[in-house]
């Protein structure tokens, strides 16, 4: 199993946790708010008992199904985050008052407090959790998220060097990375016959010399494979490198 693919089960293992969290503090929160308005008067009407606890819930339903399609778009709704941050903050303190109702409060317990806080409270932490996941899967680049296959190296762009400016073959790159990105024109066996004749003709073998001959040929060559034509005339010609 590769990295990616186990953030994903994770991610999708927290998904699922926490979708359910919200559903079990929001129907907790719910059903305390009816249980509040049937106790408030609204007792001897069911419907409109379990109707009542909508109309503060449902800016918290409306509210997040906003702010879910905005993270989907990678943007922030502000309306959406001030719908659901008064119907989250009113079924808290809604939940909180109707434990003690009209009676004295001094006598209701704290935990009582705390039992009928924890529903709306988790409801809303665990909805803010999920909306941040959603928020970093929307930011992640697509490169970042998947892996990135093998490309051969390119060989960059370069210029053709001339006599003076070409590179000493004691501090040149190793052929398998090439200071010149331009492949020659010809072979090095070409360029080294094509040497060969230049120093027949004018009697020396010096870079310029060739450099000279193999452009007459309407050939290029890069200071790298320059180097190597004039290392192997060298070595048949027996010539130093003071007469470059």
């Amino acid at each position: 199993m590769t990295k990616h693919t186990a953030e994903r089960y994770a991610l999708a293992a927290a998904g699922t946790v926490i979708v359910v969290l919200t559903a079990g503090g929001f129907w907790l929160s719910y059903a305390h708010l009816a249980e509040v308005a049937g106790q408030h008067g609204l007792r001897n009407y069911p419907a409109r008992q379990w109707t009542w606890p909508a109309t503060l819930d449902a800016f918290i339903v409306a509210g997040e199904l906003l702010m879910l399609r905005a993270g989907l778009r990678n943007v922030a709704d502000w309306w959406a985050i001030g719908l659901t941050a008064t119907g989250s903050v009113g079924s808290i303190a809604l939940n909180v008052a109707g434990v003690s109702g009209t009676g004295n409060a001094s006598a209701v317990p704290l935990l009582d407090y705390v039992v009928a806080a924890v529903p709306p409270t988790a409801a809303l932490l665990a909805f803010g959790v999920l909306m941040r996941q959603i928020h970093q899967l929307v930011t992640v680049p697509d490169s970042a998220a998947e892996p990135v296959s093998a490309q051969p190296a390119k060989r960059p762009p370069a210029l053709t060097q001339g006599a003076e400016g070409a590179a000493d073959p004691q501090t040149a790159a190793p052929q398998t990375v090439p200071r010149t990105g331009r492949p020659a024109d010809a072979t090095l066996d070409e360029l080294v016959e094509i040497g060969r004749a230049a120093a027949s003709e004018h009697g020396r073998a010096t870079r310029a010399v060739v450099q000279q001959a193999i452009r007459d040929k309407g050939l290029k060559v890069g200071g790298q494979r320059l180097t190597q034509a004039m290392s192997v005339l060298r070595a048949e010609l027996g010539t130093e490198r003071s007469d470059e």
